[in-house]
């Protein structure tokens, strides 16, 4: 027995393989293959197993054939199994999954599919998506493949607006295969057609040339400036319902919105028992198509914005942010950018790479068309998060976003930073209405408006709330 005890730990309990200075057991091998280290005598990063001048070393220094390659490529990498890597494995299934029956080859359609998942960056996650979705996403695409269903936006309209088929969705898109398109509107249209599928028909056309004419198209604007979020299109449902309850409110007082008076939209604020805001904008719909112009709301004056989070408390927040590694990582960069240079979490999660420069000595970050060199610590927290951006998903993630989203070719949705920050208790919004006052009150106007992204006027408005008067600046700067 003690001819059979691995090397690596004593063992005899499991079966083992013979190396040429002694066996390993299956355990220590696993646990070799799958944790590469550094080797050293050449510096390579592979499994370390052989025995080279009493120093464990790779099966090259050793001048030993690996028993840790993969038998079809020859590389170490990527380990799954005994006798294959997962790329190879991928390969396999995928060739498969996609393969044209009429050809025998990957569909041509689908290829950019097959070469996305194949050199992704960690290829046993695409195992695990076929295995763990076979009669979704895998399925479809197994039928693409044979020409059973269409490749289109069009099949996927009729099917579930789901986590699986939205991820497939995504990933044809991003690769090229399909057209761009916007999840939020996609999922908002069966919606429409749901909360007004009960009302008369007349009442119904009215609600849906307000949801596609008015709300719809504000929709797409925002998402061709790519700043569409969760809360424009939570405020997007909002302004629909809002329109369905003011016409049933009509419908009890023998009124409809082409004869409604401006008595019965006073009578309907008293009933809701809340201010006219954004969300009654089916009035000003209802004026600007000549529907009903008897209807007006009243300007609400604006008020100046209030700051309710103090400097101590916004500090304390920066200083947790930087030093608890409990959070994840991009949740702490994304809060301190707004904590420390105002920036909103919509734009936080737009940001590219390229807006980031990386040296020894500094990092700097550009928000407009300042760089602006990072403080220590967070310095560090966008150097570790650069290297390693997150889990790695089934597809590439070399997408040219700073902060990568679960879908491929998206970037990180807002609610992902703010609900983490929330639930610790701090407030993005608030915060950022904090910190905008404290850069207001040290940085002129013009100065702050360049290196933070916002307007001039509004800069000036927060140097006026912050008690600051820099309209000489301007010229002690030309003097």
């Amino acid at each position: 027995m003690k001819d059979r005890a691995c090397f690596d730990c004593g063992g005899t309990r499991y079966a083992h393989t013979r190396l040429p200075h002694g066996p390993i057991c299956t355990a220590c091998r696993r646990r070799r293959h799958y944790h590469h280290e550094s080797c050293p005598a050449c510096g390579a990063v592979r499994p370390l197993a052989y025995l080279a001048d009493e120093l464990i070393v790779c099966a090259s220094c050793a001048g030993a054939t690996s028993i840790f390659a993969c038998d079809t490529c020859g590389r170490e990498d990527h380990p799954y199994g005994a006798k294959r890597c997962a790329r190879c494995t991928l390969r396999e299934r995928l060739t498969d999954l996609l393969a044209d029956p009429t050809t025998g080859q990957i569909h041509t359609r689908l290829q950019p599919v097959f070469d996305e998942l194949v050199e992704s960056e960690r290829p046993q996650s695409g195992i695990w998506w076929l295995r763990k979705n076979p009669g979704t996403g895998p399925r479809l695409l197994r039928q693409m493949a044979r020409g059973e269903i269409q490749i289109s936006h069009e099949t996927f309209r009729e099917l579930p607006s789901d986590r699986a088929h939205d991820y497939l969705r995504t990933l044809l898109t991003a690769v090229g295969v399909l057209e761009p398109f916007e999840i939020r509107i996609e999922r908002i249209l069966p919606w429409i057609e749901k909360v007004t599928a009960d009302l008369p028909a007349e009442q119904a056309a009215l609600i849906q040339r307000f949801a596609h004419w008015h709300v719809l198209r504000h929709m797409r604007t925002a998402a061709r400036e790519d700043r569409l979020t969760q809360t424009i299109t939570d405020a997007s449902r909002r302004r629909i319902r809002v329109a369905i309850d003011f016409v049933a409110f009509l419908e009890t007082c023998g009124a409809s919105p082409a004869t409604a008076t401006q008595d019965l939209l006073e009578r309907y604020q008293e009933h809701t028992g809340t201010a006219f805001s954004h969300e009654h904008a089916f009035i000003v719909w209802l004026r600007d198509t000549r529907i009903n112009t008897r209807l007006s709301i009243p300007a609400i004056a604006r008020l100046a914005p209030t700051v309710t989070v103090s400097d101590e408390q916004r500090w304390a927040a920066v200083d947790r942010l930087l030093h608890d590694d409990s959070l994840r990582r991009y949740v702490r960069i994304g809060g301190l950018l707004t904590l420390l240079f105002a920036q909103p979490l919509s734009r936080i999660v737009t940001m590219r790479t390229s807006q980031t420069a990386v040296t020894d000595q500094a990092v700097h970050v550009t928000f407009n068309t300042t760089a602006v060199q990072m403080p220590p610590l967070l310095d560090d927290l966008i150097r570790q998060h650069l290297q390693h951006r997150g889990k790695s998903l089934y597809a590439s993630r070399e997408t040219g976003w700073l902060f990568p989203g679960g879908n491929p070719g998206r970037h990180l949705s807002t609610e992902a930073i703010r609900s983490q920050l929330v639930a610790i208790g701090i407030k993005p919004y608030e915060n950022r209405k904090a910190t905008l006052f404290c850069l207001a009150g040290d940085i002129p106007a013009p100065v702050l408006a360049d290196l933070i992204g916002i307007t001039h006027s509004n800069a000036a408005a927060w140097a006026g709330l912050a008690a600051r008067d820099w309209t000489d600046y301007i010229a002690e700067r030309s003097r």
